[in-house]
């Protein structure tokens, strides 16, 4: 990895975070694309809440997830540019902070406005 206050920096969200949003944006689509096929009852709590949100607001449940991805895209044009406000020029690296971005939202992006290259200089 290159060092702090480089044109490459990068920082990988934790494989925590990471599984937690995967796992419930697939989920979400998951009730908006196909929700006949999710076993309601084998899922407790979580179950009855979703099948209760598939029958009795269908259309609200489809505006979020569209609105969920749409956040992510704004993160991502956002992720962009603190890359360049940050002095991270490296296009590879910036195609990274946008594809972890997009996939990961806040997870991802926090690493990013957290990072302060000119802190990170004077420190080594």
């Amino acid at each position: 990895m290159p060092p702090a206050g480089s044109s490459a920096f990068f920082r990988r969200s934790r494989p925590l975070w990471m599984a937690l949003v995967a796992a419930g944006m697939g989920y979400y689509g998951w009730a908006v694309f196909s929700p006949k096929t999710i076993p309601y009852d084998s899922l407790g709590p979580l179950g009855t809440f979703t099948s209760y949100l598939v029958e009795n607001h269908k259309v609200w449940l489809n505006v979020g997830y569209g609105i969920s991805w749409l956040i992510h895209v704004v993160e991502t044009v956002y992720a962009l540019k603190l890359c360049r406000d940050k002095g991270i020029t490296d296009g590879s690296t910036q195609l990274r902070w946008a594809i972890q971005t997009f996939l990961f939202g806040i997870a991802s992006l926090s690493h990013l406005l957290n990072y302060d290259p000119l802190k990170e200089t004077k420190h080594q």
